[in-house]
């Protein structure tokens, strides 16, 4: 499983779901046994890496903006300010 594949099961889920949080991507990272392509955060979270969230850019520059406060992903809507990162 590579970072693009990773991040075309994102977008699917973005498809199917409207949205798709953080912790559900580092699960289906963790049961399929590829924690390398998890990173740590400065409070000791496993959090989604680098190389994942620059092919999940790539594919929805401008289609899908993350939600900081929940930390999740959802497709953008026009309501949104411009930029990767919306406040809800």
């Amino acid at each position: 499983m590579t970072p693009d594949a990773v991040a075309a099961w994102m977008l699917a889920r973005v498809g199917c779901e409207g949205c798709i949080y953080q912790d559900d991507v580092v699960d289906y990272l963790v049961k399929a046994k590829r924690e390398e392509l998890l990173t740590e955060n400065a409070d000791g979270n496993q959090v989604v890496g680098k190389a994942v969230l620059a092919a999940f850019r790539k594919l929805t520059e401008t289609t899908v903006v993350w939600v900081k406060p929940e930390r999740y992903w959802r497709w953008r809507v026009a309501e949104d300010e411009p930029g990767r990162d919306v406040r809800g």
